[in-house]
């Protein structure tokens, strides 16, 4: 996998997330096992308060592919969240089986302490983790204090 090239696209997402003070701005992408993108998403852009990873997982839906997917997000999956807290991405991915998550930035205690990295490798989920894109996904969240 590609894990450059996924990351990248991830990144570029974070960016299009309308800004917010109370919230972070994320890309994620679902890739298939040949390395083709199932599905995208970032922050806010189907509705205000819907997440990167809970936007992509809800273009795919029900896709087959899902099962071997890797789901790339430039920061550590949600474990708590003001609205929808039974929906955390965390979660979603639990439910949805993806085998494999690829994040560049583990989530800051700015809003919450998330435990999303230790939710999902308890649920059997690989993480992987690629620092050299930390500092991307840190700069589209640059408005936030604290980060």
């Amino acid at each position: 996998m590609d894990h450059q090239r996924w990351m990248s696209h991830a990144v570029a997402l974070a960016h299009r997330s309308p800004r917010s003070a109370t919230a972070f701005a994320v890309g994620a992408v679902l890739v298939d096992e040949r390395g083709t993108e199932i599905s995208a998403g970032w922050s806010r852009d189907i509705d205000p308060l819907v997440h990167a990873e809970e936007s992509a997982l809800l273009k795919a839906a029900g896709d087959p592919r899902l099962a071997t997917a890797t789901l790339y997000s430039t920061l550590e999956p949600c474990s708590k969240r003001a609205h929808r807290p039974d929906a955390t991405c965390a979660a979603l991915i639990l439910a949805a089986r993806i085998p494999r998550v690829v994040i560049a930035w583990r989530e800051p205690d700015v809003f919450v302490t998330c435990e999303g990295v230790a939710l999902l490798i308890a649920g059997g989920v690989e993480i992987l983790e690629v620092p050299e894109f930390a500092a991307a996904a840190r700069a589209v969240n640059a408005h936030l204090p604290g980060v």
